[in-house]
């Protein structure tokens, strides 16, 4: 993951979520499966992004006003997503990569950076949360 606010994807953060499974939804719109910590338990949430008039845009109320964007995907690996929040009239950018495999190539990180570079995000705003899931290592 990506912001440009990176304390919002660290540890204790309010967007820091771990996606489990995303799945088509009625009408076009997505339903994302995922958890987070909260007070030191993993919480558990599916929620449904609603599609807009924009091809591939959806928009959600979670930590904030959401509009979230797909920018990239093969549909059978890896999707890459496009997300500004606002909470407390506070704007963030993010970007996400989700794969269907643990650890994704090397060659799709770097296509990654790429499209963090097109959205204004840098190196310094990237964090590799694929260990780093509480919940999976938890249950290990």
């Amino acid at each position: 993951m990506a912001a440009s606010d990176v304390r919002r994807i660290r540890e204790g953060g309010d967007l820091r979520v771990f996606i489990q499974k995303i799945e088509g939804a009625a009408g076009g719109s997505l339903r994302f499966f995922f958890h987070f910590m909260l007070l030191g338990d993993c919480v558990e949430v599916a929620l449904v992004c609603e599609k807009t008039e924009r091809s591939g845009e959806c928009t959600l109320a979670h930590m904030g006003d959401n509009r979230v964007v797909l920018t990239e995907t093969d549909y059978n690996l890896y999707a890459a997503f496009h997300l500004h929040s606002v909470r407390n009239r506070t704007q963030t950018r993010v970007m996400a990569l989700y794969g269907r495999i643990p650890e994704l190539p090397h060659s799709f990180l770097h296509r990654f950076e790429s499209l963090c570079r097109k959205h204004g995000l840098g190196p310094q705003h990237i964090l590799s949360l694929s260990t780093q899931d509480p919940c999976v290592l938890d249950r290990q």
